[in-house]
């Protein structure tokens, strides 16, 4: 019934102002007032003088309006797509009873038309030429962004929940730890989510020289790019450390925005950047792929508590790729 109604107030807005006009008593004008002023006694249908009736008032078909069968098709269309986002939700619905996250999640509005121009933050090694160093995104949207480091922990059900749940991520690979099972990560992308570069061996960069800082990056960017399909516009030091060669030999490498966090998640608890405990719009939440040998829990855990949090304080979450 609720999309019967839907449809049939969908249909109605599509229909031409000046088709809605007649049999309502006035003409095309304020009030009820003719064009001219006159108050609707010019002798035209509906009020209106004969000479400024549109074609459509005067028995003629307007030149672009759609007929009976043009308005059934629209809402025919209309109907099925409202049923289809229905059938979705159900579904979603669904999937946060067979997760157990306490609360659905809130859904992230459009995706920006532009993406944010994005500079270092304070703090962060800048330069020309550099890549900007962030922890969240400039946005007012409520909104955070979920990443997910290195690629040790493959486990099937990551892949499963967070896309009956719709949740987007952006993971950053290390080789040396991805290679065994990129088949996992290409199934990933497929789903929607960005893969991005956390260097070969996840080492240290500033204990490096720039050769093998450049042999790090770069190496992993060819990796990707075969294994994945896309060359990464991402990259995020291990441990977050980082020094100026590192940012150069990066832009060297074809990397655009080098994305560090302001919190860290696990499956039994957050860690917060921020005394106040909070999310802020346009926070980015690390987090790794672990499982129960060193975590206290799996990775859908710590999707669960993610989710639960981030939903509590009136935050959705985006994918990263589409504001940055």
């Amino acid at each position: 019934m609720g999309l019967t109604v839907l449809v049939v107030l969908l249909c109605a807005l599509a229909v031409p102002p000046l088709l809605l006009a007649r049999g309502d008593g006035a003409g095309v004008g304020a009030a009820g007032a003719a064009p001219d002023g006159t108050g609707g006694d010019g002798g035209g249908e509906e009020g209106l003088p004969a000479a400024h009736a549109p074609e459509a008032l005067r028995g003629e078909p307007m030149v672009g309006a759609p007929g009976p069968a043009g308005l059934r098709a629209a809402g025919d269309a209309m109907l099925a797509r409202a049923e289809r986002m229905e059938r979705m939700e159900r579904r979603r619905i669904a999937a946060v009873r067979t997760w157990g996250v306490r609360m659905p999640p809130l859904r992230p509005p459009a995706p920006p038309e532009k993406r944010t121009s994005l500079v270092t933050e304070p703090g962060h090694i800048s330069g020309e030429g550099l890549p900007p160093v962030i922890t969240r995104v400039p946005t007012e949207d409520r909104v955070v962004f979920l990443t997910i480091d290195d690629g040790a922990e493959k486990d099937p059900k990551l892949l499963e929940m967070t896309r009956e749940l719709e949740i987007p991520y952006t993971s950053f690979l290390s080789d040396h730890v991805a290679r065994n099972d990129y088949d996992y990560f290409r199934r990933m992308r497929a789903d929607g989510n960005g893969i991005h570069n956390h260097s070969i061996n996840h080492r240290e960069m500033p204990k490096l020289s720039r050769a093998e800082q450049k042999r790090e990056i770069c190496r992993q960017q060819d990796v990707l790019e075969k294994e994945i399909g896309e060359r990464p516009t991402m990259f995020r030091p291990p441990y977050g450390a980082y020094d100026r060669t590192t940012l150069e030999v990066a832009a060297e490498c074809g990397v655009e925005v080098v994305p560090l966090w302001a919190e860290e998640a696990f499956a039994d608890r957050m860690e917060w950047g921020r005394g106040d405990r909070k999310f802020h719009p346009g926070d980015i939440i690390l987090t790794h792929f672990r499982g129960p040998d060193e975590w206290k829990g799996t990775m859908p855990d710590m999707i669960r508590l993610v989710l639960d949090t981030a939903t509590e304080q009136g935050f959705a979450l985006a994918r990263l790729e589409d504001y940055i």
